[in-house]
């Protein structure tokens, strides 16, 4: 019998399988399948999406044989099958889930991906097919390590995230080691917002523009659906889904007075989403993607989640260690000179512009506009993370607010526009405004969505 786990390519969902069931008169049915799922080397599981007719000749018979093909190689496998059990909850149920949502995002199938039901079977045989070419499983790629090495790479990476006392340095370490040690050509570091859901790239590495501030919805495209799934999303071969990427990224040029496009490659082969989760609660998605098929496996997805929960549990403690400085207000003050411009706060949704040129909204937008009152009144261009939190006109939602994780998207849009505002950190838990020029503040208290020229 073939090993299941030397078969992996046969179960990335590229080239859909067939599944064939006799009734119990010994009518024959074949349908296919979106997803094989591979469980362990003794067991698969089966979507179980609409096949109605599938579903009552196992009831009947117990038994099905499914046919999986390699997408890498074309060969092909018989899988001779004895069901165990229907899962409609857990944590492989919830897996299957999110991959099969990530697959219909793709492929713009929506609902009709959902997944019904996990149906665990024990897998009896496992033989090759002869085909036209009697194509042999190929060979893993140089660029994948095995999974030992893997584990000693996420190790490393973890606790030099976790040696790093400040909040951008560790959002820069995680990005570097996955270019630098992981081989990873793109990559990215989303957070979620606490009010919203939305996701927001703090950084990004490989791609032209840095795309601080750029957001996804929950539950879109496979970065979505790895933050409310809370779990590791993985497509190894998007090539049925550049339409639908071309289509999201129209409307994202479309949106561009008002919001940032979200970095990304044109035509992407490989992507793998996996959630920074700390104590039950997620703080974000490190993403990364590939214009090679099968870039990321198994062991990827594994390393990656790793890193992600180290990543966000420092991100946590760093923002409650800041958050505990004293609130003294340091005494710098920069005498306003140079030239004017223009920082104008849409009170809709607290949207900057600055000389009509959008640079953030939300929370870091009410931010920067707060700093820059303060020094427009008085010239004092330094703060802290606690007085911060202490100021009841900030709004802020409450003590947990990942104010640092703000504070690394507001500082590395402002450098990314090259606005004449710029901030930097002194040191823990202080924040200083770097002014070059005059600000003129204008507030807009107004229910109106703003429309500027981007």
């Amino acid at each position: 019998m073939t090993a299941l786990s030397s078969i992996r390519d046969c179960f990335e969902g590229v080239i859909p399988s067939v599944v064939a069931t006799l009734d119990a008169e010994g009518v024959p049915n074949v349908s296919y399948l979106s997803q094989v799922y591979l469980v362990d080397d003794d067991h698969v599981a089966l979507s179980n999406q609409f096949f109605s007719k599938t579903a009552d000749n196992v009831r009947a018979t117990g038994r099905a044989t499914v046919i999986v093909v390699s997408g890498r190689s074309g060969a092909q496998y018989r899988l001779d099958l004895v069901h165990e059990a229907s899962l409609a909850a857990g944590d492989l149920f919830d897996r299957m889930a999110a991959q099969l949502s990530a697959i219909g995002t793709q492929q713009g199938a929506g609902e009709i991906m959902k997944l019904r039901c996990a149906e665990l079977y024990r897998v009896e045989a496992c033989r090759p097919l002869a085909g036209p070419t009697d194509a042999a499983p190929a060979a893993p790629d140089a660029v994948h390590p095995n999974a030992d090495e893997r584990l000693v790479q996420a190790a490393r990476l973890s606790a030099a995230i976790g040696a790093e006392s400040d909040a951008d340095a560790m959002v820069d370490r995680a990005l570097e080691g996955l270019v630098s040690d992981f081989g990873y050509s793109n990559a990215m570091v989303l957070a979620v917002d606490p009010a919203e859901g939305r996701l927001t790239t703090l950084a990004s590495r490989g791609y032209p523009v840095g795309g601080a501030g750029s957001e996804v919805a929950p539950g879109e495209g496979v970065i979505g659906i790895a933050a409310t799934s809370r779990r590791p999303v993985r497509l190894s071969d998007m090539s049925r889904g550049r339409r639908l990427a071309a289509a999201i990224q129209a409307s994202a040029r479309l949106d561009a007075d008002r919001y940032i496009p979200l970095p990304g490659l044109a035509e992407p082969q490989s992507q793998l989403a996996a959630p920074m989760i700390s104590r039950g609660k997620t703080y974000g998605v490190l993403f990364t993607e590939s214009p090679e098929r099968f870039r990321f496996g198994p062991d990827d997805e594994a390393a990656l989640t790793l890193i992600g929960g180290q990543l966000a549990a420092s991100l946590r403690l760093a923002d409650i260690e800041a958050g505990d400085l004293p609130a003294e207000r340091p005494a710098r003050q920069q005498p306003l000179s140079g030239a004017p411009f223009t920082a104008k706060l849409f009170a809709y949704d607290d949207s900057l512009f600055i000389d009509d040129v959008y640079v953030i909204k939300g929370v870091p937008g009410r931010l920067l506009f707060h700093f820059l009152r303060i020094y427009a009144e008085s010239g004092r261009c330094d703060f802290t993370n606690r007085e911060v939190r202490l100021e009841p006109s900030l709004r802020l939602p409450d003590l947990k607010d990942n104010l640092e994780t703000r504070l690394i998207l507001l500082r590395r849009r402002l450098d990314e526009r090259q606005t004449p505002v710029r901030l930097s950190r002194p040191g823990r838990g202080q924040i200083r405004l770097e002014v070059r020029g005059t600000p003129n503040l204008v507030l807009v208290a107004d229910k109106q969505a703003p429309a500027g020229p981007g």
